[in-house]
């Protein structure tokens, strides 16, 4: 099987990847780019300029939040109707080129933070499997799959509790290999030294620690201090950023 998360827009990369597959596909979430902290391109740089971004980026980083939301805020004030306009259009294009850029994939498809799982799902091609949680057996092993992100303080729509993450990950206690779209809560893993913020779920962590799978495969952080970590038995392995790299895990059949 193939894997890959944090797809954030390049569906050129994705296509020349469709065209080349022999496995199976997994994508791990965050399909669309909304910021790219690199580059300050993006859905919101669309909307707002990229010299507008990269100020809501610095706020971000040093973890001055409210002072993120009232930038935007106050830069929306009196346009708000047109920027949410704007925003839907930007949002619906942008699914449905990278839905069409998976056509023909047959992948297993889960959402990450950013994602809009509404959007998403209606712009995925019909040979596309949309996996909120749930175990598959894939290529010979028992592959559990999570979608979504650790709350964060920005209010980003595919985020969620670390109870609901856990709900969710009960039913994932058979599988030989956890996939989330989150890291686990190891330093190592879950800081992006580009973003700067720390988005591990403690929830994985204790599921691990708790039931061994061989291997965890995530995403969501793109420039980690580390891109694998033993816990226990569990190899965990960061499987991003496919924005910036167009390549995928090769992992193999069983």
């Amino acid at each position: 099987m193939i894997l890959i998360a944090d797809v954030h827009g390049a569906a050129e990369y994705m296509r020349r990847l469709v065209e080349s597959l022999d496995q199976e596909l997994l994508v791990l979430g965050d399909l669309i780019n909304f910021t790219d902290y690199r580059t300050y391109e993006g859905i919101l740089a669309d909307l707002s300029g990229r010299d507008f971004v990269k100020q809501l980026v610095e706020l971000r980083m040093a973890g001055r939040f409210d002072e993120a939301r009232q930038l935007w805020q106050k830069s929306a004030e009196g346009q708000e109707e047109e920027l949410r306009a704007r925003s839907i259009a930007l949002v619906e294009a942008a699914y449905s080129d990278i839905g069409a850029s998976l056509q023909g994939a047959n992948a297993y498809v889960t959402y990450g933070n950013v994602d809009r799982v509404g959007v998403m799902k209606k712009h995925l091609p019909d040979d596309s499997i949309f996996v909120d949680h749930g175990v598959f057996e894939i290529e010979g092993w028992t592959v559990g799959i999570m979608g979504g992100g650790i709350k964060s303080g920005l209010n980003v729509p595919g985020e969620l509790t670390d109870v609901e993450m856990g709900e969710r990950l009960e039913g994932l206690a058979s599988a030989d290999i956890l996939c989330t779209h989150v890291a686990p809560a190891i330093p190592a893993l879950q800081r992006d030294v580009v973003g700067g913020m720390s988005k591990g779920s403690a929830a994985v962590l204790a599921h691990i620690e708790r039931h061994q799978p061989r291997f965890h495969f995530f995403g969501d952080v793109h420039q980690p201090q580390a891109s694998e970590w033993w816990v226990g038995d569990t190899l965990c392995r960061n499987v991003g950023y496919f924005r910036a790299t167009g390549r995928g895990l090769h992992h193999p059949a069983r």
